[in-house]
């Protein structure tokens, strides 16, 4: 049995090479591969391999982009540091999900998983099988807010997310924070915009705030194991995060 990494990031990669081998020594890991173009330039020179362990975020852009450029010919276990991320789409035909740090025990499942599937229906069309899971993945793909719209005055204005530097909460009111400083209220709780907001973009740093990942400006380490950063805005806001959300919201800035 072989197998591809597409990982971008080398101390993941080399972590789940190690845990691939301790967990089926049989598996031959043909290479890790970090970027979109360098895994097209790769699939398109090379045999298939049995499974692909695919990251979802990479260096140059979204590993879906590697379907729109070369015909992927195998399974594939997707990796993702977002529990959000698009994972109901991937629990379809032989494609599992694995959620980073990645855990021994739920490597071990995947692969059986795989193996169980590839072992009752070896006269499927593999590239076929793959190809049901991008049209599914494009079917049932969470959409996300793009914008929202505010009331002032007596008009409707259209904000971007892209404009927006980050939510927040204050007197039970929401209001939005935008680029060019304007500051406008929203009919949405912080719990509610959490759901609309796409993950990769967005992070809930407390109670009080959803920033936007343009929106931090730095981050310095505080007591107990807390955070403390300031966004970009006119005022500096000083904004703590929690030792617990602490670990998520430095992954979130490594992706």
């Amino acid at each position: 049995m072989t197998a591809l990494i597409i990982e971008d990031e080398a101390p993941a990669a080399r972590r789940l090479k190690k845990l691939i081998e301790e967990v089926e020594p049989e598996i031959t890991i043909l290479g890790i591969i970090e970027s979109v173009e360098a895994a097209v330039r790769w699939i398109s020179s090379n045999p298939s391999p049995d499974v692909y362990f695919m990251d979802i975020q990479l260096a140059d852009g979204v590993s879906f982009e590697i379907f729109q450029k070369v015909k992927v010919n195998a399974p594939i276990i997707f990796t993702t540091a977002f529990d959000e991320y698009a994972l109901k789409a991937f629990k379809v035909n032989s494609i599992d999900y694995l959620l980073k740090p990645v855990q021994a025990h739920e490597l071990s499942q995947s692969i059986l998983k795989y193996q169980e599937l590839v072992g009752t229906s070896k006269s499927m069309d593999r590239g076929e099988a793959l190809q049901k899971l991008l049209e599914d993945y494009k079917i049932n793909k969470k959409e996300y807010k793009t914008r929202f719209l505010v009331k002032l005055g007596e008009r409707l204005i259209p904000i971007d997310t892209s404009d927006i530097i980050y939510f927040k909460s204050e007197d039970k009111l929401t209001f939005i924070f935008s680029k060019n400083g304007n500051k406008n209220l929203i009919e949405h709780t912080l719990d509610n915009l959490e759901k609309m907001l796409d993950p990769v973009h967005f992070f809930r740093l407390n109670r009080q705030y959803i920033a936007h990942i343009s929106s931090i400006d730095t981050i310095h380490n505080y007591f107990n194991g807390k955070l403390k950063l300031f966004l970009k805005n006119k005022t500096k806001e000083e904004v703590i995060i929690s030792r617990d959300k602490a670990p998520l919201f430095k992954e979130w800035l490594g992706q």
